[in-house]
Parts: structure tokens; sequence; C-alpha cells
């Protein structure tokens, strides 16, 4: 069950004044940050996405932390009226399913470009800038920020850690067929049309597959994924939420929708011809 947390009158949207017939908007980027037990980290993260000089949203989408981390960003609501905004789940469900949470809840805003960050400061806020020039760029549809398009940029990992991450990624791209170096990535600027193209009812994976399974069906839809070289920096406060359960819902998951994908190749091109059509339309 899902219910937005202190909505005041216009609390919903960025609002500005906009030339000379009044209208009122909201930011065109909207940053979605998963939390659960992110109480360190999500009043720093969120005061950083606000101190760009681009202007973005941000939905927090919390799995009912029990150390407060909703309740803190409920105080810091006043101090961004408007730009700052809560989903509160009811139980920890799962990364996916808080991203798919917060995508819905976005596409029912006019936001036009979604994107995804951890709260713990291993994606660097100062990259959603190169991510939104990026997906921006005419052609471009995914911007994926990549730890390892430039050799191996990852910081504070321990060696074991960094070649299962690099082998999990060569393994995808061996079995998707996929040309990205980072498939396991989540810090990625979506434009709208992608996420309305995908059926996210249908998303199978709920762990950090989820992030191969969104890159796959828009891949297997002809969108346009690019990489942007980021540094990742391993969390300095908090708990990671890695697990076995997630390695292998992972290793597992990519040949189950590899294998499945080879049985709906034929509706998923009807689908994206489909998709385009009324794209066009438009």
């Amino acid at each position: 069950m899902l219910k937005i947390v202190n909505i005041r009158l216009f609390a919903s949207y960025k609002y500005y004044f906009c030339g000379t017939n009044s209208k009122w908007m909201h930011a065109k980027g909207l940053v979605i940050i998963p939390t659960y037990n992110e109480i360190e980290n999500v009043e720093a993260i969120v005061e950083a996405v606000f101190g760009l000089k681009e202007t973005f949203d941000v939905l927090i989408v919390d799995d009912n932390s029990p150390d407060g981390t909703a309740q803190k960003v409920v105080e810091m609501q006043d101090r961004f009226s408007g730009r700052l905004h809560l989903l509160l789940r009811k139980e920890k469900q799962g990364l996916g399913k808080a991203y798919i949470s917060g995508f819905k809840w976005a596409l029912e805003r006019d936001y036009e470009y979604l994107f995804e960050m951890d709260a713990d400061f291993s994606h660097d806020p100062n990259d959603l800038e190169r991510l939104y020039r990026t997906c921006k760029k005419p052609g471009v549809d995914i911007a994926i920020g990549s730890r390892y398009v430039q050799g191996v940029n990852v910081v504070n990992w321990p060696l074991n850690r960094v070649l299962l991450s690099y082998g999990a990624s060569f393994y995808v791209k061996l079995i998707t067929g996929m040309r990205i170096h980072d498939p396991t990535a989540g810090f990625i600027c979506y434009s709208r049309k992608v996420i309305e193209g995908i059926d996210l009812d249908d998303i199978q994976f709920v762990g950090y597959a989820f992030q191969i399974e969104m890159k796959f069906r828009a891949y297997t839809r002809g969108f346009k994924l690019v990489e942007v070289p980021i540094i990742f920096k391993d969390r300095e406060l908090g708990q990671s939420k890695m697990s076995g359960a997630i390695i292998h819902e992972a290793v597992l998951g990519v040949l189950s929708m590899k294998w499945k994908s080879l049985f709906n190749k034929k509706d998923k091109s009807y689908e994206q011809n489909s998709y385009q059509e009324c794209q066009h339309r438009k």
C-alpha cells in the first residue's frame, strides 16, 4: 500500500512564474532515491541535489525505515517546499519495486526525465547534470553512469567485490548481447518515453537484477543507451543492502530473461513498431 506523506497545497510541484502567461511549471527532471535506513545520508544527499545549478525535483521512496528516514524527509519539506516529495511504502519490498513506484508517481505528473540514484553518495550528485545533458542529446534515450566504460572506476571496494561486479557485467553482456559495459549500473537518466514504453507491471525482478532487466527491455525495444563515465565510491555511512539472494537472482535472472526474450521476440518487435507509430502520430 502506498501513500503520499505530508502533502500540502501545491506540494506535488515546483512552481515558478514562466513568461507572460502566468503558467506554473515544475522541474523537468525528477531524481528518484529509494531509501531504507538511510537516516545518516538522506539530508546530505537531498541538500547536494538541490545545491546543483540545474534544477531537479527529488522523490524519496522510503520502505518504512525503522531508523526514521521518512520523518527526516518530512522535516526537510518545509525547507524545500514543492521540490522534495516523499512516497512512503508499508514495508521493505526491494529496490526494483521502489523504483517502479517512483516511476509511476512521476508518470502521473509531466516530468520529462527520470533519474535513479542511490542515497549513500556512491553516486556523485554532481554527475546528475552530466547524465541530464547526455540524455537530452538528439537520439539518446537513456544515459547510464558507467563504472566500466573507461577502465574500472571504483573507489574503496575490496578486490573481490570489484571482480564480482566486473565479472557480472561481462556475463550480462555475453548472455544478453547488450553492448553496455556496466549493465548493472544504478545511476541512470531515462527519458520519459522509455518508461512509458515499458510495461512496469510486467517487470520480474526486485533486486539488482531489476537494473539489468530495465536496460534489456529498453534495448530490445530499440531505445538508445549511452554510457557516461563516472567514479563510483563505496558508501561511508550506513550498511550495504547487497546479499546472496540478490546475487542469486541476478545470475539466474539474466538467463531466464534472455530465454523468454527469444520466444517473445516477435511480440516485442510488434510492440516496438506499435509504440514508434504512436509516437510518430503525436
